[in-house]
């Protein structure tokens, strides 16, 4: 079984927190609950967290599907070097940016979903994981059509090679000779 690359699970639940964070921080300062400050905090900290998490990281193995318009929030990310790129650091933040989501209700579920990103970026940290980008290919990849010289003439599947039908003129001739016997038993 291969290693789970905890970066890109945390990448999707941070995002998926910040959005929800901002959305309990709309209900908040829309009902103008109680300490609707703090929900004012969280429509800025999930819109914060949403910009810093919608670019992913380049993968280990495999391919990267990056999303889309995915570029332009990489080159921001990117600008800020090592703050964005170390997973510790992205931990903390997430960490920090969860608590005064506690104080009140329409934000709690944004709080404890930032709290489980800012741990599974842990993890990824804690496995020695980092941010790296997704930058677009200089190269094309290679045309499979060149190696394929002429389409197989017969569907799959293919009788053995004696048993082929032959190409003839007549239509009496072009079918196929049983090697077996056939005949009728009363």
């Amino acid at each position: 079984m291969g290693k789970i690359e905890w970066a890109m699970w945390a990448n999707e639940q941070s995002l998926a927190a910040g959005l929800i964070y901002a959305t309990g921080g709309i209900v908040g300062v829309a009902g103008q609950f109680r300490g609707w400050q703090f929900a004012a905090f969280g429509i800025a900290a999930g819109v914060f967290v949403c910009l810093l998490e919608y670019p992913r990281s380049k993968r280990r193995k495999g391919t990267s599907v990056e999303r889309t318009g995915q570029y332009c929030f990489t080159v921001c990310v990117k600008a800020f070097g090592p703050l964005t790129r170390n997973y510790y650091v992205r931990a903390f933040l997430h960490a920090a940016l969860c608590v005064p989501g506690g104080f009140m209700l329409a934000t709690v579920l944004g709080c404890v979903c930032l709290g489980i990103a800012s741990l599974i970026y842990l993890s990824a940290a804690i496995h020695g994981e980092h941010w790296e980008p997704i930058l677009p290919r200089t190269e094309q990849p290679k045309s499979v059509g060149n190696s394929i010289k002429e389409p197989p003439q017969n569907p799959p599947p293919r009788p053995p090679p004696e048993l082929r039908r032959k190409k003839v003129d007549k239509l009496e001739t072009a079918v196929y000779d049983n090697p077996m016997s056939v005949t009728i038993n009363e």
